[in-house]
């Protein structure tokens, strides 16, 4: 598994600005999807491509377009709708699916409530959005599913990652994992507090995004 912490002055301002608690939903979300869409740019860096020609104005041009099978995004609901715009404006051919986990507050542990992804991924590549990878419990879950249904590498977009999640997706992922996974995140913060909250983090991010519930 790899990770990737995008340091670009620009992701650092606006994660600064998410981070701040008086940031008000509509800025918070005007904010995420500007935010995604710079780390979808790094993340779509090793995008499968294939070698095509195009006739210019004045000649012939050697180029590329994107190869199929096309890839596949999957924001994890709910938080995750609220990246899929960001990354759909540098994807706008990608195919969609949804998956819905939710994480026990006393145990941590996430279950499934919605799956809405093709059966068979033979050779796809899968580009999974999810806010805040905290206990790495989600995205292993949501990579594992991918996996199973023959995705060939599976890279995960977060605002923030903790030590912690990227431990737990190291070793469930590691050398000889079912699938090429990559963590691109704009910070690595310090740890996850009792609560499973990623410290300091900027709080929940699908609340922020949608209001509580």
């Amino acid at each position: 598994m790899r990770t990737l912490v995008i340091d670009h002055p620009l992701v650092t301002h606006k994660l600064t600005a998410l981070r701040d608690a008086s940031t008000e939903t509509a800025t918070f979300r005007r904010l995420t999807d500007e935010l995604v869409t710079l780390l979808a740019y790094e993340a779509t860096r090793e995008v499968r491509v294939q070698p095509v020609a195009v006739r210019t104005p004045v000649g012939e041009a050697n180029g590329v377009k994107l190869a199929r099978p096309v890839p596949l995004i999957v924001p994890v609901l709910r938080a995750g709708i609220g990246m899929l715009d960001g990354m759909t404006r540098l994807l706008p051919m990608a195919d969609v699916g949804f998956v819905g986990l939710v994480r026990d507050e006393r145990s941590l542990v996430a279950s499934t409530y919605a799956d809405r992804l093709p059966a068979d991924l033979t050779g796809r590549e899968a580009f999974v959005l999810d806010p805040m990878l905290a206990t790495g419990g989600t995205l292993q879950t949501v990579v594992a599913m991918l996996a199973d249904r023959g995705v060939t590498s599976v890279t995960a977009i977060c605002l923030l990652a903790a030590p912690e999640g990227l431990d737990r997706l190291a070793r469930a992922f590691g050398d000889g994992g079912p699938a090429g996974v990559r963590v691109v995140t704009a910070a690595v913060d310090e740890r996850l507090n009792e609560r499973g909250y990623i410290v300091p983090g900027l709080g929940d991010a699908g609340d922020r995004l949608f209001g509580q519930i």
